[in-house]
């Protein structure tokens, strides 16, 4: 399995479902604004993406993936396979239980997930309505994660890492087909990311098939290694979701600030999502079933030198990216969002968040490449003790920062808990002897520091020469924005091979091994 392979397969079809991510939240600001119907459609969307991370691609994959890796190597594709029916079953008939379950209790959760809703006359029936047509999406999702971990265990990365295409897509359908005033696109929205959950879960079973698992639903089996599979998501379930948790503390807290805020952290969340989806959750992604295979042979270096190699290609692209959300956010946002309903206070307003989250992107793509290094190891409750730890640290913050800073405050309070995090993670993982960064590793973290602070310094001064620019028409602005991205980008890399951050070489060397 080739790192730089798996991580090009993953990060295409990220670039790709971000694209069209941006698409359809272009069409939802466009449609919604930043208001009542906006937040609403945020808490329901958001609610249940919350326990898809934690009951699938937090916990169920993270112990879920290095189980089947290592019953793939060790005991043949036949016991693996039958391993997976049986944690499809289980987490099948658990999942359906508890969606029935909140279905019926939404109306008493809603006052809890979104208090402030109440200050809105119909905001908090609307979000409950809105709640509970798109909470059975956990449903589909959770499944679609265990279908995904077991095609990346084979190494087969591209399907999965599509099925988020499809519910932008579909999303973009539903808007574009039943949107109309505020509170009919709103709805539209919630019955898309609905069918979206039954369109992934048949794309990904498709492909199961291809590879010759077949994940029948059949009566749950307390399998041995069924119970161990149980006792490992339960001390992950918060730890694997630290950043999602945060989210949702972030937006109870919001809804009580202003009409608006909840749709402000939104938006910034989505243009940060770009950089970590493509480079953080590929990495991540990638080494996991990687670093348990090499463990299971007994090559402990090998999986070092994996360790440090996926940390070094995510802060290669992750840090200019992070500075460049700092230095220009108000064009982006203002590029991206502002029109129709989406104003410029609310341009503002999301800009300012933006910058604050862009504070803490490094460290959450840092907690998606070290967090394997645990879960490789069959690790899922250190990682836990250190996130609960980040989540207090998070909730004190909010409290703190949210009077004087409003939602940007929420932000800043969510960076500075995931750089506890990942300052934690590094160290206990360093002290067990299980991580020793390496010296090209070293090198390159400070020729990345280098050419980030010379793009960063460009992007300054460009950002004043294209302001008549950006407050023209649109189409002048989107010039404008994209001589300033790949301006950037073009300096950067320049900036980065006279660093000696990477060589040509190196990268004809590593194509060929790809390819």
């Amino acid at each position: 399995m080739n790192l730089v392979r798996a991580i090009s397969a993953i990060g295409s079809m990220t670039m790709l479902s971000r694209v069209f991510g941006f698409a359809r939240d272009i069409l939802i600001a466009n449609f919604l604004g930043a208001g009542t119907v906006a937040d609403a459609f945020v808490v329901a969307f958001r609610f249940p993406n919350l326990f898809r991370r934690l009951f699938a691609e937090g916990a169920f994959a993270a112990a879920f993936v290095p189980m089947f890796s290592r019953s793939l190597e060790g005991e043949g594709a036949d016991a693996a396979k039958t391993f997976a029916e049986h944690a499809f079953s289980l987490l099948a008939v658990i999942l359906f239980v508890f969606v029935a379950a909140v279905e019926i209790a939404m109306p008493w959760l809603m006052p809890y997930l979104a208090p402030g809703f109440d200050n809105v006359p119909g905001k908090m029936e609307m979000a409950t309505e809105f709640s509970r047509i798109a909470f059975p999406y956990l449903l589909f999702i959770s499944l679609v994660a265990l279908q995904s971990g077991v095609l990346n265990a084979f190494g087969k990365f591209s399907a999965a890492a599509a099925a988020p295409v499809l519910l932008n897509i579909t999303l973009i359908v539903a808007l574009l087909a039943f949107g109309g005033s505020d509170e009919e696109s709103g709805r539209a929205l919630v019955w898309g990311v609905f069918a979206a959950g039954i369109v992934q879960f048949i794309w990904l079973a498709w492909h199961c098939r291809r590879q010759g698992v077949r994940l029948r639903l059949g009566m749950p089996k307390l399998t041995d290694k069924v119970r161990t599979l149980g006792r490992r998501i339960l001390p992950v379930v918060f730890g694997a979701s630290l950043y999602q948790i945060n989210l949702l503390i972030g937006t109870i807290l919001a809804t009580t600030i202003s009409d608006g805020a909840v749709s402000y952290l939104y938006y910034a969340d989505r243009v940060t999502q770009l950089p970590l989806g493509v480079v953080g959750i590929a990495v991540g992604t990638a080494l996991l079933p990687m670093i348990s295979r090499q463990l299971e042979a007994g090559d402990d270096g090998k999986a070092n030198t994996s360790q440090n190699r996926g940390i070094e290609i995510a802060l290669l692209l992750t840090v200019p990216a992070a500075l460049a959300l700092i230095v220009i956010p108000e064009p982006i946002i203002q590029v991206l969002f502002e029109r129709g309903a989406f104003g410029a206070d609310a341009s503002e307003a999301t800009a300012l968040a933006l910058m604050a989250y862009a504070i803490g992107l490094p460290a959450y793509v840092g907690i998606r490449v070290f967090t394997p290094g645990y879960f490789a190891r069959e690790d899922t409750a250190t990682p836990v003790r250190i996130a609960a730890l980040a989540m207090v640290v998070n909730v004190v913050l909010n409290l703190v920062l949210m009077q004087s800073l409003g939602h940007v405050g929420i932000a800043l309070a969510s960076s500075v808990s995931a750089w506890l995090n990942i300052l934690l993670l590094v160290a206990v993982l360093a002290k067990r002897g299980h991580y020793a960064p390496d010296a090209r590793l070293m090198s390159r973290l400070l020729g990345i520091a280098g050419a980030s602070a010379v793009m960063a310094g460009a992007l300054w001064f460009a950002a004043a020469w294209a302001v008549p620019w950006l407050a023209g028409p649109i189409v002048e602005q989107v010039v404008a924005l994209t001589v300033l991205v790949i301006g950037g980008l073009a300096l950067y890399l320049i900036a980065a091979r006279l660093f000696r951050v990477y060589s040509i070489a190196e990268i004809k060397g590593t194509l060929r091994r790809a390819r």
